[in-house]
Formats: C-alpha cells, sequence, structure tokens
C-alpha cells in the first residue's frame, strides 16, 4: 500500500486498512 499517502489521508488509510488489510488495519 501506499503508506505516504495513507498517512496524509487518514479516512483513506483506514478505508484502505480496512478492504486490503495491509498498513496493519483500521487507523493505525
Amino acid at each position: 500500500a501506499a503508506a505516504v499517502a495513507f498517512l496524509a489521508s487518514p479516512a483513506a488509510r483506514n478505508i484502505t486498512g480496512a478492504i486490503l488489510n495491509v498498513d496493519g488495519g483500521l487507523n493505525t
């Protein structure tokens, strides 16, 4: 996952984490 982009966008990271389960799951 594009961690940098998600770090800058917690909401997108939350959604993507829930779907892909890559970056530690939800809002980590």
